[in-house]
């Protein structure tokens, strides 16, 4: 069902310039970055321009480093950096090996005291990074793990972005659709019940901007590289719980994100990466019954609903992506799930990879 293997190391390339125009004068020491920004590109076009502009804005810009790493685009984004007025890397992969195996290979080319996973598709406010620190370095908060934002809407609206971990019952009744139709009985994922305009601890933030202190990134190890796409955040989020960490959300910073940027571009596939995650995520974190039950109203109740659902709202549109989704899923299953038993044994989270197959430009 789920291939569990990391995906083969791929060449990549390393680009690395120093921040444009910036001059040091004779023995003066360079102060190391106090946020790394790790930037995942896939044919993020003029939405990764936008969000590197943008960060040219930021209060404390002399304090920040950014990588970016292309997972293979064919869109030429990644040629089209301009030079920029910090510190910058790009890594070219030449194959696209994911997003969290992404993630933690920028982040192993970083040096800031925390790390910053940003989307593509967000757009920066000059104070998006510079209040969040702020908060965190408030004594009150030195057991804070993961720190999400408030993130805008294209119309300004504020975002509902937050969710609960993920349970059995929680991922069942999503199945059936009951957390859409009865959510005080079943509350859905995202926590849409709750307006988001103040700060408070909650068990998951988005992963569009999420921000972790670097003690924690290592301690955990970084993301889980079996997750190809989605999860990987709810997954460290997870284990950051259990780690003794507190996720929260700040709301006394703000940054936009468009949503959906590069998943837009294959809707059905994207459709099949999320449902795959859910079961990755099932199969590690549930006990086995429990997760057993999962995949079993994945694979068979949840499509029927969901085909049924869209034809009597007339959403027809939507059919060919909801079947292109789950006939991908079904064969995910019949390839690797009914011989891959080990998917249940948790075999250990690979470490994050970093640049050791990368060859400097």
């Amino acid at each position: 069902m789920i291939p569990w293997s990391p995906l083969p190391p791929a060449p990549s390339t390393l680009i690395e310039t120093p921040a444009f125009g910036s001059t040091l004068s004779a023995g003066h020491k360079v102060q190391p970055p106090l946020v790394s920004v790790v930037i995942v590109n896939w044919n993020g076009g003029e939405m990764l321009q936008a969000c590197l502009h943008s960060l040219e804005n930021c209060e404390g810009r002399e304090a920040l480093e950014v990588i970016v790493v292309d997972n293979a685009s064919s869109d030429n984004s990644w040629k089209n950096i301009p030079a920029l007025p910090y510190p910058f890397k790009l890594l070219r992969n030449e194959t696209n090996l994911g997003f969290a195996m992404a993630c933690n290979q920028g982040a192993e080319l970083s040096s800031g005291e925390f790390v910053l996973l940003l989307n593509p598709d967000s757009i920066l406010y000059p104070q998006s990074i510079s209040k969040v620190i702020e908060f965190l370095s408030e004594p009150a908060q030195a057991n804070i793990g993961i720190c999400g934002i408030q993130l805008e809407d294209e119309r300004g609206r504020v975002s509902r972005t937050c969710s609960r971990l993920p349970t059995p019952l929680s991922l069942i009744a999503k199945s059936w659709r009951l957390d859409s139709y009865f959510p005080r009985w079943f509350p859905p994922l995202f926590m849409k019940e709750w307006d988001h305009l103040s700060t408070r601890d909650v068990e998951e933030v988005i992963g569009a901007f999420f921000l972790v202190r670097r003690k924690v990134w290592h301690q955990l190890g970084g993301l889980d590289e079996r997750y190809f796409v989605y999860f990987e955040e709810v997954d460290f989020c997870e284990r950051a719980r259990q780690a003794g960490y507190r996720t929260v959300y700040f709301a006394g910073a703000r940054a936009r994100h468009l949503g959906g940027g590069s998943s837009k571009q294959i809707r059905g596939k994207a459709g099949f990466y999320n449902l795959r995650a859910r079961l990755q995520y099932a199969a590690k974190h549930f006990p086995r019954q429990q997760a057993r039950l999962v995949v079993l109203h994945t694979l068979t109740i949840e499509p029927a609903i969901r085909l049924f659902e869209a034809a009597i709202k007339l959403k027809f549109k939507r059919l060919p992506e909801i079947w292109t989704s789950y006939q991908m899923l079904w064969r995910d299953w019949l390839a690797h799930g009914i011989r891959q038993v080990a998917i249940f044994e948790r075999p250990p989270i690979h470490q994050p990879s970093g640049g050791e197959n990368a060859k400097a430009a």
